[in-house]
């Protein structure tokens, strides 16, 4: 337990600069299996992941994003989603992204690599993800969702100073009143 603690605790996203070692495919499979195994809300799957370790198809997906991310990541794994309905109108398409996101990031940095979710500039207003799916021939049935550069760090990631346990977490009706 205390070595999913430590897995869970060490994990921060990364935006720096990575060594040009490639990620053997079998690490990259290891990653993506992690993800497929997460949860998925009435078990709909809606969640398919793409990786891109070939230099060439690698260099023209991360030419159409702008600003530039990841530029020296040996590996990408590219997140797609459907929406597909599960119960009565729900869709839990996001909810099943992000947990495979979550079990992917968790993979990564306990195979001693690093990652950084991007997804807001992904799916941003200029629609960096739909360019990132037409040069991967992505069927338009799914919509790409989020990068996950994948790659050993040149440099130590840094953990972003977070909040203590007291101001985020109580049990039952001992916290702080929550503005009405």
């Amino acid at each position: 337990m205390d070595k999913m603690m430590q897995a869970i605790c060490e994990r921060h996203s990364f935006r720096g600069k990575y060594k040009p070692e490639a990620v053997p495919r079998e690490k990259l499979r290891m990653i993506m299996e992690a993800g497929l195994a997460a949860p998925s809300g009435c078990n709909k799957q809606t969640t398919s992941l793409i990786a891109v370790d070939d230099p060439e198809l690698l260099g023209q997906v991360l030419a159409v994003i702008d600003p530039p991310i990841a530029e020296t990541a040996p590996a990408i794994i590219c997140v797609l989603t459907q929406r597909i309905y599960a119960y009565r109108d729900r869709c839990f398409a996001v909810q099943d992204y992000s947990a495979a996101i979550e079990n992917m990031l968790l993979m990564i940095g306990a195979l001693g690599y690093a990652s950084c979710w991007y997804e807001g500039h992904i799916t941003d207003t200029d629609r960096i993800g739909d360019k990132i799916a037409k040069v991967l021939h992505v069927p338009e049935k799914y919509e790409l969702v989020c990068l996950l550069p994948v790659g050993i760090p040149e440099e130590e990631p840094r953990a972003p100073k977070k909040k203590s346990f007291e101001e985020r977490a109580w049990f039952n009706d001992e916290g702080p009143q929550l503005e009405q």
